[in-house]
């Protein structure tokens, strides 16, 4: 019996620790699903508020391609008042200034114009300055030139009698 009696104690023990494992083992387990279930929940509070970040996002992003557009549209009736404007300024500009030809004075903006009145401005400057130069060289006096006679030299007497009728304002 003593043999029976140490197995029986033997199988017990062995229970008993069987039973302290495989209780330990289950007490672990279950604090490792607790733990999961904490970071799923964890992970899903994360990802809801990345979700609703995104959202918000998105909203945000709607209002800016709206304000986009907006200043877009803004944008092009600026440029259409800033060409009508550049234009009207041309055509002043041309309308100052008379003496220079029309299709000279060009530009797409009032600085191209500026500059372009400028260089017209410069060559009239120097073309009147050539004419004038020109003109004094070409200088006629005032007044009628004295009156010559007509040499009768080698003129017929036809030309002769003609010629002393227009003297005398005849003809």
């Amino acid at each position: 019996m003593s043999e029976e009696n140490g197995e029986i104690q033997e199988t017990q023990t062995t229970q008993e620790t069987n039973e302290v494992s495989t209780a330990e083992a289950l007490e672990a387990i279950k604090a490792q699903l607790m733990e999961e279930k904490q970071a799923k929940a964890t992970a899903e509070a994360s990802l809801a508020e990345k979700d609703a970040r995104i959202a918000e996002m998105e909203i945000s992003l709607g209002e800016a391609q709206k304000v986009v557009e907006s200043l877009r549209a803004e944008g092009a009736a600026i440029s259409e008042a800033r060409d009508q404007a550049v234009g009207k300024y041309l055509a002043a500009v041309r309308f100052a200034n008379p003496a220079i030809p029309y299709d000279i004075i060009t530009g797409d903006t009032i600085a191209e114009i500026d500059t372009s009145l400028a260089k017209a401005t410069s060559i009239a400057a120097s073309v009147k300055a050539s004419l004038e130069a020109q003109a004094k060289e070409a200088r006629v006096p005032a007044g009628a030139p004295p009156r010559t006679e007509i040499p009768l030299e080698g003129l017929s007497p036809r030309e002769k009698i003609v010629a002393g009728i227009q003297q005398k304002g005849g003809m």
